[in-house]
């Protein structure tokens, strides 16, 4: 990240909330160095919101003069590679009406880039600037727009925007962190997601803005890649919830601490069934009230009798009580 860059976003004014969140993040990506190669998937996932609203801000930010885009295509096997982005701050910048395309020269002039005319606004050239006729790089309505068109020649893909989809596909080389790993394993299923947000008390038909699209997927996936829960204990967490609560959840982050309080419950249910029971404790000894008779039964017995143990005194109250005989009293050795 460059502080100076980040500097830069934070004091640009007249942008929407979230057009400047986009903007700072694209500044905290920006290498002083290499430049800023942010996938999409990255800087949708940093913003919190889908792909095809990430490109309409960054329309926006190119459209006011803030950045320029420039499409990359690998020479070899004509992948698309992440966008390569010039921010407003950089050397020698200049806000372009026309982007040509990068690998084979479509534009104004081919190799070059055309700078807005100094009586244009931004704004106006962006209108007229017409898309790149082999890979509809470019800013006109027909290269991204809600109705139907033909796909990109060389990537067999469409370049109409579907609903909270990148328009502009870019393949992740390798996961930045963890979480984009998590994205490649296991997602959570649509009949999951749907018990969810019947335990929670949503309707699928009117979801708030934070349950939409795939970001509360991913986070509910976490949940249960990285907390250890199953789907059935994450259901079962979520109506704990609702319950305690009158008004559901204003997205998932919401409902994070109640997901770890039921993890480390069941961490803690797991270690008590793994310790043994502990043993009985032994019985007490109980107190020698009727001295002449255990004395009597350490005599009748084959135990070893010290011939001190027994007094003159409790020889004769054993004897006088029928307790030992005088027989078995010599045989022991008592006098």
């Amino acid at each position: 990240m460059s502080h100076e860059a980040t500097n830069w976003a934070i004091k640009q004014r007249g942008l929407k909330p979230t057009t400047k969140i986009v903007l700072w993040h694209l500044c905290d990506r920006f290498n002083p160095d290499y430049g800023c190669f942010p996938s999409q998937d990255r800087l949708a996932h940093d913003c919190e919101i889908s792909r095809s609203t990430l490109n309409d801000h960054l329309g926006q930010l190119e459209a006011v003069g803030l950045l320029r885009r420039v499409p990359r295509l690998d020479p070899v096997t004509k992948r698309q590679l992440p966008t390569r982005y010039i921010l407003g701050f950089e050397p020698g910048f200049t806000p372009v009406a026309v982007v040509p395309c990068p690998e084979i020269g479509h534009g104004e002039d081919e190799g070059t880039e055309s700078t807005v005319d100094a009586g244009t606004s931004h704004v106006d050239a962006a209108t007229d600037a017409l898309p790149c006729p082999d890979f509809e790089h470019g800013t006109d309505a027909e290269a991204v727009s809600d109705l139907q068109a033909e796909p990109c020649p060389e990537n067999a893909e469409s370049r109409v925007r579907i609903s909270d989809t990148n328009p502009v596909r870019e393949p992740l080389s390798k996961p930045v962190k963890e979480e984009e790993g998590a994205q490649a394993r296991e997602a959570i299923s649509d009949e999951v997601f749907g018990d969810l947000l019947d335990a929670l008390g949503l309707d699928p038909d009117a979801l708030p803005g934070w349950w939409q699209g795939w970001p509360p997927r991913l986070h509910v996936q976490r949940w249960r890649d990285e907390l250890g829960l199953t789907e059935a204990e994450i259901i079962a967490a979520a109506e704990a919830s609702r319950q305690e609560h009158p008004e559901p959840p204003d997205g998932p982050k919401a409902l994070d601490r109640a997901m770890q309080r039921a993890a480390q419950r069941k961490v803690e249910d797991a270690g008590r069934k793994r310790r043994k029971p502990k043993a009985a404790p032994a019985p007490a000894a109980k107190p020698i009230t009727d001295l002449p008779a255990f004395y009597a039964d350490l005599v009748n017995s084959d135990r070893y009798l010290p011939v001190s143990a027994i007094s003159n005194t409790m020889r004769d109250a054993m004897l006088a009580r029928g307790l030992v005989t005088a027989e078995r009293m010599r045989e022991r050795g008592v006098r």
